[in-house]
């Protein structure tokens, strides 16, 4: 490793997992810039930062290349997880989804090869498709649904970004790393835009009906953010790790009826569990998948990394959360 301490910049850093992984490389004692538009971050996300000597945010957009030059200044490393969030997001505006999604990425890449930075790029699970696996791997074949799907053009976007990464390492030697996240939960995560942790919480401390979209049978892994965030910094310190792609998440599968269950019961709440149909939540040409459960194998090979939070208590801590902000 360089000398000195880690200086990184978080595209998205103002974001649910972006604070927390700038929280977690200050107290390492990192020098930290967080850029981010605040079009699904929140400044309040790094408001108990403002003020700290090693941290700054910068409010713009990742794409915008000036700004961008700006917050990278003096930094090794830059984790590019800016990016359009959210099923009910790429439902409603899949036009800002893939333009976003696209147009940070190109200027994180050309800054990142130009200046020789190390770059950690978050992903996505999404990128695996509507393949029905009972695990999935890294060189798992991707197999994207047709693209008068909208929610598709999620996928197919991050997909690209990640092709995009790697035509950079091969053609530039840029030292790029993508960590494909699984389902994240923890404090500062918002149910707005489809994220069913927070929206059941919030439900189940109302009293108000716990919405499950579909018929609750998808199955789906959640881990902890703090987990997330560790296993990012750990592949940014890894040089090995440049040129691979690694899934990050919980071996543990829970359906999405049973953490509706599971969060009522956390909460002591009388709530009624309802299902909704897809095409009552997001219209007609709404596909969903079976199951989505990351095989880490190759992560943990690497930095001896497992999630070590127990979904229970991440599910407590999102309840205290949203209890915390109703």
């Amino acid at each position: 490793m360089e000398a000195g301490p880690e200086r990184a910049l978080i595209t998205g850093g103002a974001g649910f997992i972006g604070s927390h992984l700038a929280e977690g490389l200050l107290a390492e004692g990192a020098e930290v810039t967080c850029l981010d538009d605040l079009s699904t971050g929140r400044a309040s996300n790094v408001a108990r930062l403002e003020g700290h000597p090693r941290f700054r945010l910068l409010v713009g957009s990742a794409g915008d290349m000036p700004l961008l030059r700006e917050a990278a200044q003096g930094a090794r490393t830059v984790y590019h997880l800016a990016a359009a969030v959210g099923v009910r997001k790429v439902m409603a505006d899949p036009v800002d989804t893939i333009e976003r999604n696209l147009g940070a990425t190109q200027a994180v890449l050309r800054l990142a090869s130009q200046y020789r930075l190390r770059l950690v790029m978050a992903s996505t699970s999404e990128v695996y498709g509507s393949g029905a696996r009972e695990w999935f791997r890294e060189d798992d074949d991707a197999i994207i649904g047709p693209p008068v799907k909208r929610r598709w053009g999620y996928a197919a976007s991050k997909l690209v970004d990640e092709f995009h990464a790697f035509a950079y390492h091969h053609a530039t030697g840029l030292a790029v790393t993508v960590a494909r996240l699984f389902n994240t939960i923890g404090p500062r995560q918002v149910g707005r835009y489809g994220m069913v942790a927070p929206t059941f919480a919030r439900q189940a401390l109302a009293g108000a009906p716990i919405t499950v979209f579909g018929d609750g049978r998808q199955r789906r892994s959640f881990t902890w953010v703090g987990d997330v965030a560790r296993a990012l910094a750990g592949l940014a310190r890894l040089p090995a790790a440049a040129g691979g792609v690694y899934n990050i998440g919980s071996a543990e599968e829970i359906s999405v009826y049973g953490l509706a269950l599971r969060i009522k019961a956390l909460a002591g709440s009388d709530s009624p569990i309802v299902l909704v149909p897809y095409e009552e939540a997001y219209g007609h040409d709404f596909h969903d998948i079976e199951r989505r459960r990351p095989d880490t194998s190759r992560l943990r090979a690497a930095l001896g990394w497992a999630p070590d939070t127990p979904l229970d208590t991440a599910l407590r801590a999102v309840l205290e959360d949203q209890g915390l902000t109703r």
